[in-house]
């Protein structure tokens, strides 16, 4: 293997590393706009905090985790702290190791910034902090690990993944269902769901995040090259073929199609093409984009059923959107995009990837799963996960942060003039 670095990828994965940091802004302006305006702070507060904290984990032993040499299931500590690691991660071997560190940095962050939609307006901020920085090195780390390092152990079994369906999505949704669980219902909940509060705010962040999917799977080619041109490509067209898919749906069931299912149709397309965008043909994610549409559109309705407050259904858009992409690469891949790829059941190939795909895909989401519900369970003992029934009435704006979106007052509307008057209508006329 050449490990000479390339100037040309060092600076489009560099480029991609800034797309992807958008994204969990993007999370935090998507989200915000669903909750009630009393919950606006906290949630941004959460995904803006979520950044910060993984970044400082990442560098010191989330990244030597998941991506220094050692065995299938976990690095050694040789690149702790990124104390002047050498050369470069056998994942990109024409990246600096540091640039490579920076992309796969914005992945760990955005991650466990999506369960944040699932556990909206009763997660108290400071235990929330203690999770968020326990999870991302005890189950994010070793999965990246698994599935994305050519060491671990679902690469070697032939997992494909190539830009995060099963590390970043089917993670977060399962840790998502994990967290709803522990922190129970909402008041009120289901006899009187939130409404949006802030439909254009949805549509702001879904703008930010499709921008910034660009180059987060774009940017899993670590080059500037024909992959990455096809991955770009085919994130643009499942995300459009999600978002009429989801349209459709909604027009035919409830008569009129909405921005907030237009918006969530986009990002359940960007979710599912996720690990099949440099495996597959613009044709196929065209057929995913239709498919997580539609299902994953079927998907919100179950947590009624299970009565599981999942608030922004993360689980349906994205540990859906995450299991119907990590699946559809056993069926859409061809070698013909990618030689290192494979050849799925559509084009030829038997069920082999569909198995290799599948077997992985159920691992994580069970780690994921049990981790998340022991992790949370330990720090609900210690310190208490859920705001108390005044705070959450109250909102957690005020409750937690002391501070409210929006100035709903006219506290600073200048008052008038003592001796201001009326002007007699005669007076005007002369």
């Amino acid at each position: 293997m050449d490990n000479v670095t390339d100037s040309g990828s060092t600076a489009w994965v560099l480029v991609s590393a800034a797309l992807v940091l958008l994204m969990t802004p993007g999370v935090a302006f998507f989200y915000a706009g669903m909750v009630r305006r009393t919950n606006v702070i906290s949630i941004i507060m959460q995904n803006f905090a979520t950044l910060a904290i993984v970044t400082i984990t990442w560098i010191t032993v989330g990244f030597t985790i998941a991506f220094a040499p050692g065995n299938g299931f976990l690095g050694d500590f040789r690149w702790l702290g990124l104390n002047n690691p050498t050369g470069v991660a056998s994942a990109a071997p024409h990246v600096p190791v540091m640039v490579f560190a920076l992309f796969q940095l914005m992945f760990a962050a955005v991650t466990p910034a999506l369960i944040t939609g699932s556990t909206a307006e009763r997660w108290r901020f400071g235990p929330f902090c203690a999770f968020i920085a326990i999870w991302s090195v005890l189950v994010y780390a070793p999965i990246a690990r698994w599935v994305f390092a050519p060491e671990g152990w679902a690469v070697r079994w032939g997992t494909l993944d190539f830009a995060g369906g099963t590390v970043v999505h089917a993670n977060a949704g399962a840790a998502a269902v994990a967290m709803a669980i522990v922190l129970g219902r909402r008041r009120g909940w289901p006899a009187n769901p939130a409404r949006p509060h802030n439909l254009p705010m949805v549509m702001t962040g879904m703008a930010m995040l499709w921008f910034g999917w660009l180059g987060f799977n774009g940017g899993s080619a670590y080059g500037a090259n024909q992959l990455a041109g096809t991955a770009a490509l085919n994130t643009m067209v499942a995300g459009s073929a999600a978002l009429m898919a989801w349209s459709i749906t909604e027009r035919v069931r409830y008569g009129k199609p909405t921005s907030l299912g237009a918006a969530s149709g986009a990002v359940a397309g960007l979710v599912a093409i996720t690990p099949a965008a440099g495996y597959v043909a613009p044709v196929g994610a065209l057929a995913i984009g239709a498919l997580a549409g539609l299902l994953c559109h079927l998907l919100v309705g179950v947590k009624v059923w299970f009565r599981v407050d999942d608030s922004l259904d993360v689980a349906a858009v994205h540990l859906g959107g995450g299991v119907i992409g990590a699946i559809c690469v056993g069926l859409f891949a061809t070698k013909s995009v990618n030689a290192a790829g494979a050849t799925g059941l559509f084009y030829g190939g038997g069920y082999h990837q569909l198995i290799r795909q599948v077997v992985p895909l159920m691992i994580v989401i069970a780690y994921s799963l049990v981790l998340t519900l022991l992790i949370s369970g330990v720090l609900n003992r210690l310190l208490g996960n859920r705001v108390g029934g005044r705070a959450e009435a109250t909102g957690l704006d005020l409750a937690e942060h002391g501070e409210a979106a929006y100035d709903l007052t006219d506290r600073d509307k200048p008052a008038a003039a003592p001796d201001a008057r009326p002007v007699p209508a005669a007076v005007k006329t002369q």
